[in-house]
């Protein structure tokens, strides 16, 4: 009987790549900035990463025996959102702070929503916009060789001038994965390489950026550069406006999701309070994804076009 031919709706898609597969890809991509990270600022962003990964992992192991629902940690999904928040936090920061974020993160964003492929945003984003709101002060004070000092959007929100040569390295102030832009596009190319990303939002993201800064902020390449690649828009293009369950699945509506992330960044950063936005760009985008879905779909083959 098991070789008997399974009787099932279309569309009929076989495919070798798994949840676990696509999960263990993006965590080999996020190891050379987490190793640049570390390297930079000590055990301590080691420890943070640590506590991160294991409260996301203990707490989906937690919600699912409790509620009798089949164990999913195998999947490496809640490594990587262990990953990615922890990635996004300073070095320094108490390390039971981004372990409650990612109790929240699993919790409250990931399976009270029904687990993997039911939440509306991203996990580790919506768990660090928690913690923004309930701890500002730590979640914005960043060190560097043992001294306190702005990031470089910061500097740049202030009129002051910033090394890009430096940012693109990555020795600067800033979250633990969002400060080498080299390491970031060696993960970043992984992903390509490996077609878990395709380049639309990630690109269209970016070069929206990069306009509205040009129009709206300064004339000017370097001031320009400075804003690609500083904070989390390197990290946040590649590794969270990619995420398959809260990203458009229309190529048209990665475009325009991509656009929307460019343009709500740079209001953030040149109008808002604050000197960055990617975080709250996304999780809002994320929430807008149904709607860009239901514009851009394509029309069925055979299936004629509404008259005018």
């Amino acid at each position: 009987m098991s070789k008997l031919l399974n009787v099932s709706s279309s569309p009929h898609v076989r495919s070798q790549e798994t949840t676990q597969s696509i999960m263990t890809d993006v965590v080999i991509a996020m190891l050379p900035a987490t190793a640049f990270g570390v390297f930079q600022f000590g055990f301590h962003a080691l420890m943070v990463l640590a506590a991160t990964i294991l409260a996301c992992v203990l707490s989906e192991y937690a919600y699912e025996k409790i509620m009798d629902k089949p164990i999913t940690i195998y999947d490496m999904s809640a490594v990587v959102t262990g990953m990615i928040l922890a990635l996004n936090m300073p070095a320094d920061i108490p390390v039971w702070m981004p372990a409650l974020g990612g109790v929240f993160a699993i919790i409250v964003v990931k399976q009270l929503y029904g687990g993997l492929g039911q939440n509306f945003m991203n996990p580790a984003l919506a768990a660090r916009c928690f913690l923004l709101i309930s701890f500002a002060g730590k979640m914005s004070t960043f060190k560097l060789d043992g001294w306190s000092g702005a990031t470089p959007l910061a500097v740049l929100k202030t009129g002051g001038q910033v090394d890009v040569a430096a940012m693109f390295v990555g020795k600067i102030p800033g979250t633990i994965g969002e400060v080498s832009v080299i390491a970031l596009l060696i993960g970043a190319a992984y992903l390509v390489f490996k077609k878990v990303i395709s380049l639309r939002i990630p690109v269209t993201y970016i070069l929206t950026v990069a306009v509205f800064v040009f129009i709206f902020g300064k004339q000017d390449l370097n001031f320009v550069l400075a804003h690609i690649c500083g904070g989390g828009l390197i990290f946040g293009a590649f590794f969270m406006a990619t995420d398959y369950v809260t990203s458009p699945i229309t190529p048209k509506g990665q475009i325009v999701f991509g656009i929307l992330l460019g343009v709500l960044t740079g209001l953030f950063r040149l109008f808002g309070g604050s000197a960055e936005g990617v975080s709250y760009a996304i999780i809002i985008s994320n929430m807008l994804v149904p709607l860009i879905e239901k514009y851009t779909l394509p029309v069925a083959f055979g299936k004629e076009g509404k008259k005018a």
